[in-house]
C-alpha cells in the first residue's frame, strides 16, 4: 500500500515550497478547505487524512504504532519523504500542532516553519501547569465517547466549535465526528488527550508560530502560551476568532496570519 493512498494524500497548487495541512482529532483534510486553497497561487499545498479519519484506508490501523503520537508523526515523515519535502511549512490543527512538532523533531530539514492552531502539549493539569482538565475530567470524556459516540459528537461539537450564532459549523464538526470509526476515534481520543509532549518543545528548532482563539475550551491562551514559551524563538498570534477550529469558523484570519508569518 501506498502512503498516499494509506493516508489519501491530496496535491494541489503550484510553487518550489509546500505547506502541509494536518487536521484535528474527529477531523479530515476537508477542514482546511477554506485556507489550504488560498496557498494554491503560490505553494503546492498537502493535505490527508490521518490513518482512521476521512478516506483513509482504515485496514492500515495497527494499535500499537497508534497507540502514541509518534505513530502518527512517522506518517507525516513517511508523506513528506515520498513528496521529497524540504524547508516545508507545516501548519498543524489541535493534536497535529505536537504531530508536527514530532515529525519536525524525526527528520530535521523536512519543515523550515510549523503554525500550530490550538496546540495542547498536555491536556490534563499538572503541578505548575495548567492543561484545563483534571484526570477525571479526561476519563470521564473518554467514558461518555465510548458509551456514545454520537452522543457525544453531538453534545460535544457545539462546545468545540463555539459560535453559537452559526450553528451549521457546529453540526459539520458533530457529522465529521460521527463519521469516524467509533473504535479508531476512542483509541485516538485517549492518546491525545492523555499524551503529554511538554519535554519536546524545547526539542523543535523549526521556525514556529502558534496561532490562538479566545475562548476556546480545549486550548486555553494560557496554554498557547506555555507552547510558545517553550519553543525557543517562537511567536504567538492572538486570532480574532473564538472556539478551538478557526480554520472553519475564522478562515480568512487564519490565512492572513500564515501569509504573515511565512
Amino acid at each position: 500500500m501506498s502512503v498516499f493512498d494509506r493516508n489519501n494524500v491530496t496535491i494541489n497548487g503550484t510553487g518550489e515550497r509546500s505547506i502541509v495541512f494536518s487536521h484535528g482529532f474527529g477531523c479530515d483534510q476537508n477542514m482546511w478547505r477554506f485556507v489550504a486553497s488560498a496557498f494554491e497561487d503560490r505553494f503546492q499545498t498537502v493535505l490527508f487524512d490521518h490513518v482512521g479519519a476521512g478516506k483513509s484506508d482504515l485496514s492500515a490501523y495497527d494499535s500499537d504504532k497508534y497507540g502514541s503520537l509518534d505513530g502518527y508523526a512517522d506518517d507525516v515523515v513517511e508523506i513528506g519523504e515520498a513528496l521529497g519535502l524540504r524547508r516545508a511549512i507545516f501548519v498543524g490543527h489541535s493534536v497535529s500542532a505536537m504531530i508536527g512538532a514530532l515529525a519536525s523533531i524525526k527528520a530535521p530539514g523536512m519543515f523550515e516553519a510549523l503554525v500550530l492552531v490550538g496546540p495542547s502539549p498536555r491536556y490534563i493539569d499538572d503541578s505548575g501547569y495548567r492543561g484545563g482538565f483534571s484526570a477525571d475530567d479526561i476519563e470521564e470524556l473518554l467514558a461518555s465517547l465510548a458509551d456514545n459516540h454520537m452522543g457525544w459528537s453531538m453534545a460535544m461539537a457545539p462546545a468545540i466549535m463555539g459560535n453559537p450564532d452559526n450553528p451549521d459549523l457546529a453540526q459539520e464538526l458533530a457529522d465529521s465526528f460521527c463519521r469516524t470509526d467509533p473504535a479508531i476515534a476512542r483509541a485516538f481520543a485517549r492518546v491525545t488527550f492523555t499524551s503529554d509532549n511538554r519535554a519536546d518543545l524545547p526539542r523543535v528548532t523549526a521556525r514556529t508560530l502558534v496561532l490562538q482563539c479566545r475562548e476556546d475550551i480545549i486550548a486555553s491562551e494560557e496554554v498557547g502560551e506555555y507552547v510558545r514559551d517553550h519553543i525557543p524563538g517562537s511567536e504567538m498570534v492572538i486570532l480574532n476568532a473564538t472556539g478551538h477550529c478557526p480554520n472553519l469558523s475564522a478562515p480568512k484570519e487564519v490565512v492572513a496570519a500564515i501569509r504573515a508569518f511565512v
